[in-house]
């Protein structure tokens, strides 16, 4: 990796972005033979993964967590030579009901009352089956489609059923916990999306799968392995302004592009968008995008969430019998996980502080917010919560290079509306995101999977005018069938 002096650089294909889905991609061209050149805003790579030392405490800020499911992020990890473990879970989880009664409560379903169990049941089960139906590749092709894009999930929970707290806890796990957007924000259809993406609802419902396992020394490792295998095509510091375009001429069939950034201008065969879509509008188009682009990324947004890490002298939890889990749809905190480190005797607790939740948190000072938020996190797992050696608020949303998290979804109707098109290449421009995942999606496996497809995608459309191009090699690297 390096920083470039407004060099001009000749590559097949420029990546805007390093992150895991821009770096996949890269390292998958290069195995094919192509030349690549990475340019990255921030002065590190890794998108939204992000491992920090704050107050001598190793704190994953961003993305974290494995899955069984996410067999591409699984493959990339063996790859790269990095080794996962186990996230804690022996004992109690805690639940916090809307009147603030706290219960201590062990399997996967709350301890709530007999109705509200059985409407939370069937709401799952309703959820799987559409999850089943409609699938996560392209559910705006779905008869359902319309139907279910215009309704917000908060409205079309309560059409099912009228039992409140069993629609706020489902709610939480795409709301709060995935989304971070309130429940009336976005639409049933993105709800499928979601749970599809995961395989089912009762995935995301279940948090000893969707949060099985953590890379030990963390996540950004993926970012920083890749980059060290691309060497000097990495460059940092170097944010793209403006992005000119040619399509494929009618005489040659060579389509051009050239990425001017602050640092470095890359004519290229090819370009990558490997950014969120919130900030496509961040780089000057010329000629400006299509008409329906335009439209279709003002209609896609990140949501808002506060990732808090609180580091203690001992996982005190765990000599009480808890697991260090907590839900709790009306808490300010609405989960909490035991997230401490591989081998550390320390303990730490990551929680998450989502929507208008986190508006509220915002609204307050620093230390007010530190205090509520500490307050709540002792609402869970006792007093000694409230004095943490290391504490930390990840906030992605004021991030210059993120505006948000975890990933962009759709306003009301946009999903089925624009869906279709997300993933389709303009002329030589590609675009290519978790955001933009169907397995995997808003998680690193999509990001990965992401990179490996776009890459696949690009191989193929230059072996039309390249022969040589190694197109079977990268098709069966990235897992793709043609």
């Amino acid at each position: 990796m390096k920083d470039l002096n407004m060099h001009s650089l000749e590559r097949d294909i420029v990546v805007i972005g390093a992150g895991p889905s821009g770096l996949t991609a890269a390292w998958e061209l290069k195995k094919a033979g192509l030349s690549v050149a990475v340019l990255e805003a921030r002065d590190r790579v890794g998108g939204r993964t992000w491992t920090s030392n704050i107050d001598g405490a190793m704190l994953e800020i961003g993305g974290q967590w494995v899955s069984p499911d996410q067999t591409a992020l699984i493959g990339l990890l063996d790859e790269l030579g990095l080794e996962t473990y186990e996230r804690y879970r022996t004992g109690d989880s805690v639940y916090i009901a809307p009147d603030g009664t706290r219960t201590r409560y062990t399997g996967e379903m709350f301890p709530v009352e007999a109705h509200t169990a059985a409407e939370m049941s069937r709401l799952i089960e309703e959820l799987d089956g559409l999850a089943a139906e409609i699938g996560a590749e392209e559910p705006w092709a779905h008869p359902k489609a319309r139907e279910l894009d215009t309704v917000s999930f908060h409205h079309w929970l309560r059409q099912l059923s009228d039992d409140e707290e069993a629609c706020n806890n489902i709610g939480l796990f795409i709301a709060g916990g995935m989304l971070t957007k309130p429940a009336h924000a976005f639409s049933a259809l993105q709800a499928v999306l979601m749970a599809a993406s995961a395989g089912s609802f009762s995935n995301l419902v279940d948090e000893d799968f969707i949060l099985d396992k953590r890379v030990i020394g963390g996540m950004q490792q993926v970012s920083e392995r890749l980059a060290g295998r691309l060497g000097e095509d990495v460059i940092l510091n170097s944010p793209v302004r403006t992005l000119q375009w040619h399509p494929a001429d009618a005489g040659d069939g060579s389509s051009s592009v050239v990425a001017i950034s602050d640092s470095a201008t890359v004519h290229a065969r090819y370009a990558i968008m490997a950014v969120p879509p919130n900030l496509y509008s961040r780089v000057s188009f010329e000629p400006p995008l299509p008409r329906r682009q335009h439209q279709m990324h003002q209609h896609q947004s990140l949501g808002l969430v506060i990732k808090v890490h609180a580091v203690y002298e001992t996982p005190f939890w765990r000599a009480d019998g808890l697991s260090g889990t907590g839900f709790s749809a009306s808490s300010l905190v609405q989960e909490v996980y035991d997230n401490t480190n591989y081998d550390d005797s320390r303990g730490t607790l990551v929680g998450f502080i989502s929507d208008e939740k986190a508006d509220y948190a915002f609204s307050l000072s620093s230390d007010e917010r530190r205090r509520e938020i500490l307050q709540s996190l002792a609402g869970f797992l006792g007093d000694e919560a409230l004095n943490p050696v290391v504490y930390y608020e990840s906030d992605w949303g004021s991030e210059e290079w993120t505006r948000g998290a975890y990933a962009s979804s759709y306003d009301l109707g946009g999903l089925h509306r624009y869906g279709a098109d997300q993933r389709e290449p303009v002329g030589p421009i590609y675009w290519s995101s978790s955001d933009l995942a169907a397995e995997g999606y808003q998680h690193v496996d999509g990001a990965v999977r992401m990179g490996q497809r776009t890459a696949a995608r690009i191989v193929a459309a230059a072996s039309g005018d390249d022969t040589d191009m190694n197109t079977a090699g990268v098709m069966a690297a990235a897992g793709v069938n043609r």
